[in-house]
C-alpha cells in the first residue's frame, strides 16, 4: 500500500470513494441512498478550489481509502475519512490518518481535530485507539423540517437529540 497526496489523475476513482462515503453517512441515519457521482465531483472540486490536502491509500487494486483535511491557520481538521469495506482493519485508515497527524505537526499543532457523527461507532473507536478522547466542541442546530432525530446523547447534564 502506498499513501500519497491525491492527484488530478485520481479524480474518477476518488469521486467514487466520496460518493460511497456519503452513502455510508446516510446509512448512519437509516437512509438508503444511491451513490451520486455528480455531487461527489462537485464536492471534490470544492476541496480542490479551497486547496484542502487529500491523502489517498493506493492498494494493488486501486484506491482503498482517503482522508480530506482542512487547514485553518495552524489547525488541521479531518473533514472526511473513508476506507472501502474490503480494505478495513488492514491499516489503511491508520496510514492516511498518520499523514494528517504529520501535517498537523508540520503546522505546529499537537493534534488533528475531528467532527464525528455520534452514531459513527467505527470512527469513534478508531479515533479512541489513536488517543483521541477529549471532547472539544459540540455542534448544535435545530431539527430540519420533517427531520425526526432518532437518538440521544448525553454530555454532562445535557441530553441532545441526534
Amino acid at each position: 500500500m502506498v499513501v500519497r497526496r491525491a492527484s488530478a489523475a485520481d479524480a474518477a476513482e476518488l469521486g467514487g470513494l466520496i460518493a460511497a462515503f456519503r452513502v455510508a453517512l446516510a446509512g448512519l441515519r437509516g437512509k438508503d441512498v444511491s451513490p451520486d457521482l455528480a455531487a461527489a465531483a462537485k464536492e471534490m472540486e470544492g476541496y480542490r478550489r479551497r486547496q484542502f490536502p487529500i491523502f489517498v491509500a493506493e492498494a494493488d487494486s486501486g484506491l482503498a481509502g482517503y482522508l480530506v483535511c482542512r487547514v485553518d491557520d495552524k489547525t488541521l481538521w479531518a473533514e472526511s475519512l473513508f476506507v472501502l469495506p474490503e480494505h478495513r482493519r488492514k491499516g489503511v485508515g491508520s496510514a492516511v490518518y498518520a499523514e494528517a497527524e504529520r501535517l498537523a505537526a508540520e503546522l505546529g499543532s499537537e493534534t488533528v481535530y475531528n467532527w464525528v457523527d455520534p452514531d459513527n461507532d467505527a470512527v469513534i473507536a478508531f479515533l479512541a485507539k489513536r488517543g483521541y478522547d477529549v471532547l472539544n466542541l459540540i455542534e448544535l442546530r435545530r431539527a430540519r423540517r420533517g427531520e425526526e432525530p432518532g437518538g440521544q446523547v448525553q454530555v454532562g447534564r445535557y441530553v441532545f437529540r441526534h
